[in-house]
């Protein structure tokens, strides 16, 4: 079933104000990063400038040390955090917690933040806060663009446009903000639209690599008292936009999110936060629309939908940094996806048919300290329940998928668990350095696909292997131990910010062979699996895992306005429960920039380089690749307050290679191969403005 939008407006009742998310700008753990921009982030923590052309904000995340990007496509690509992506990281958009309406995460979280409405990213380093909810790994929360309140007095408008070209695919953005505030009310409109060409390199063009998404949305906030009530309305529709490494491209994303709440001051040293927020998903997929459509017995086009409705509030005793916080939240997600042939309508199958999870969860988070150390100390308590229906199928489907289907109607399809998430965090701020310390039990609970996939199909959540899976009831969640030590360093001039991190995570959900005798077709599961072209479908199953690496940034001012930065990465994830690694683990890589920067212009240069990967998951199939070394170039001009000039080159020696964490095509009649990992893009001239008042 379907979570009604004016059932989600009643139950909520009248609205309440939105906020962006809970940042702790007292906390080292968190780091901010800002979009460019022509204003500076009203923020006391270190906030770092990014530019990148693409369209993917998870391609501008992967520039932060122990991040990366996992590339399924122009518009779904997905953040790696320490060897851990996908539902493993606590990912929002302007706080609010949402389901992903793919089965295969073509809109994974970032699908939903547009380069030119991008604010900034607040990240957590290494775990999220207990207070933002349950999360394996770290968290990031990305802040869209919107109108602050002003001065006292009439309204006053406000204006902020960026558009934006680049070569390597003919790509186009444009959009921006635009709206009305004084020191009690604001109002504002935000809208894009991306589009780009099928994407070059060295060899040729990389077939369905092409995107459009265009996005719209209004907000407004009030003060009343010592506190503020806000609303936001955000659609978003991407149209037809490839991705090679699965075996059907989007057709469309139909997106809206509400998100209401209201935050403030009960008494000196009392704060109340509260929200509430409805997301609905309707999406489509299809294997002929941009690719070479195939035999006509084998057109397949999918719908899904996903519904996510939440609530939070918190009550926070004390200052900013001597406090006690407690808070509940509860969210209740719906999701289905309909597999079938549109030129045979007697073939249909429902492969996840009114899927629900529903969540309830309580914290409680101290901030104190003792002597010279800060210390932050959250636990938090979560209950989940989750359901699906009876399989549903049409007259025309072979009887292999109707006797899974009848055999899982059979099993008990409700499950239910409790689980316990806490953290510690201790720091000291010294002179010039801050010693860190990071201890966690973090849980994560199996995903509807991985529960409840009963037949075999290449639905994965984003794995992009080209493997076939199926799930397993009987899944239990996964627990992670968490160990990081680091230090933030600054002096003369100089900064350094090395971390070391521990993970071993119990119950780990990776795919495992279906049974003991692989390639032997001896199961109902094997057979209808082969029938789609895999033999040897996988079983998601618990495992044991370790994950473990460093990652460090660091820079200098060298002489006047000259500066160097640079981050490198390691991270190595491995079974416990048999010899082999994990899949998709980004290869060492580092970044190193030399900059002039002036007041109204800056150029920088910079190299970027990536390891050989040959540490690769043998029960994945996954293939090594070759290291390789890039070299970017980047300015900057202002020449008024209001207006800023950014152009580039990337890739400028137009260097071939392939990217570890990007899938293997699946698209005939490309320049590259069937089967072949995707290469990276080639040589990309791209000229950004940006005009706010």
């Amino acid at each position: 079933m379907r979570i009604s939008l004016f059932a989600v407006a009643a139950a909520l009742g009248a609205p309440l104000p939105v906020y962006a998310g809970d940042l702790d700008t007292t906390s080292p753990e968190m780091i901010v990063v800002t979009a460019p921009r022509l204003t500076a982030v009203d923020d006391r923590k270190q906030a770092d400038e990014e530019l990148v052309s693409g369209p993917d904000a998870a391609a501008f995340l992967a520039r932060q040390p122990g991040m990366d990007l996992v590339s399924n496509g122009q518009l779904s690509g997905q953040v790696q955090m320490r060897g851990l992506f996908g539902e493993r990281i606590l990912l929002r958009i302007n706080g609010q917690r949402f389901a992903t309406g793919g089965p295969n995460a073509m809109d994974p979280a970032m699908h939903y933040a547009p380069m030119p409405l991008l604010d900034r990213f607040e990240i957590a380093r290494g775990i999220s806060p207990v207070r933002d909810g349950p999360g394996l790994g770290g968290g990031i929360n990305a802040v869209l663009k919107q109108i602050g309140f002003g001065d006292a007095g009439p309204l006053a408008p406000h204006v902020d446009l960026a558009s934006q070209y680049r070569t390597v695919d003919q790509g186009t953005a444009l959009g921006g903000l635009v709206g009305l505030s004084n020191d009690w009310l604001r109002i504002g409109a935000t809208a894009s639209r991306e589009q780009g060409d099928d994407g070059r390199f060295p060899g040729g063009r990389i077939a369905a690599t092409s995107y459009n998404r265009a996005v719209y949305g209004i907000h407004a906030g009030v003060r009343v008292g010592s506190g503020e009530v806000s609303i936001e309305y955000r659609r978003q529709n991407t149209g037809r936009s490839g991705n090679p490494p699965f075996a059907m491209d989007i057709v469309y994303f139909h997106t809206d999110f509400v998100q209401m709440g209201f935050t403030g001051t009960l008494a000196p040293t009392i704060e109340l936060r509260a929200r509430a927020s409805y997301t609905a998903v309707d999406h489509r997929m299809n294997n002929y629309s941009l690719r070479p459509a195939p035999a006509t017995a084998a057109h397949r086009q999918s719908d899904t939908y996903a519904d996510t409705m939440t609530a939070d509030a918190a009550l926070r005793f004390g200052t900013a940094t001597r406090h006690v916080q407690i808070g509940i939240d509860a969210e209740i997600i719906d999701k289905g996806y309909m597999l079938y042939d549109p030129l045979q309508p007697a073939f249909f199958i429902h492969p996840l048919d009114g899927a629900t999870t529903q969540r309830i969860g309580a914290f409680v988070e101290w901030r104190t300290a003792l002597g010279p150390i800060e210390a932050e100390a959250g636990i938090r308590l979560d209950n989940h329940r989750a359901s699906t229906g009876d399989p549903r199928f049409g007259p025309g489907v072979p009887v292999g998928p109707v006797n899974l289907a009848r055999s899982f109607s059979q099993l008990d399809r409700r499950w239910s668990a409790s689980s316990a998430d806490i953290a510690l965090r201790l720091w000291s701020e010294q002179d010039d350095w801050t010693p860190r310390l990071t201890l966690a039990r973090k849980t994560r609970v199996p995903s509807l696909i991985e529960r409840f996939s009963w037949l075999p199909t290449e639905a994965s959540g984003g794995l992009a292997d080209g493997n076939i899976y199926v799930g397993d009831v009987n899944l239990k969640p996964e627990t992670a131990w968490v160990a990081e030590i680091g230090t933030d360093w600054a002096t003369n001039g100089f900064y350094a910010r090395p971390v070391v991190f521990y993970r071993r995570i119990d119950n780990f959900i990776q795919g495992v062979p279906y049974d003991s005798t692989p390639g032997l077709i001896n199961t109902p599961v094997e057979m209808v699996a082969s029938a789609s072209g895999d033999s040897t479908p996988l079983r998601f199953a618990n495992t044991d895992a370790t994950l473990y690496g460093f990652d460090i940034a660091f820079g200098a001012h060298i002489v006047g306005p000259l500066r160097f930065d640079g981050m490198f990465s390691h991270v190595r994830g491995k079974r416990r429960d048999i010899k082999d690694n994990l899949y998709r683990m980004a290869p060492d890589n580092g970044r190193i920039s030399v900059s002039w920067v002036d007041d109204s212009w800056s150029v920088s240069g910079e190299a970027e380089w990536v390891s050989t990967q040959r540490k690769t998951s043998a029960t994945n199939g996954e293939a090594a690749t070759a290291s390789h070394l890039l070299v970017h170039a980047h300015a900057r001009w202002s020449p008024t307050p209001n207006l800023r000039l950014d152009v580039g080159i990337e890739n400028i020696f137009n260097r071939a290679y392939v990217d570890h964490l990007a899938g293997y095509n699946r698209i005939a009649g490309s320049d590259v191969g069937i089967g072949e990992r995707l290469p990276g893009l080639g040589r990309s001239a791209f000229l950004k403005v940006s005009w706010a008042v």
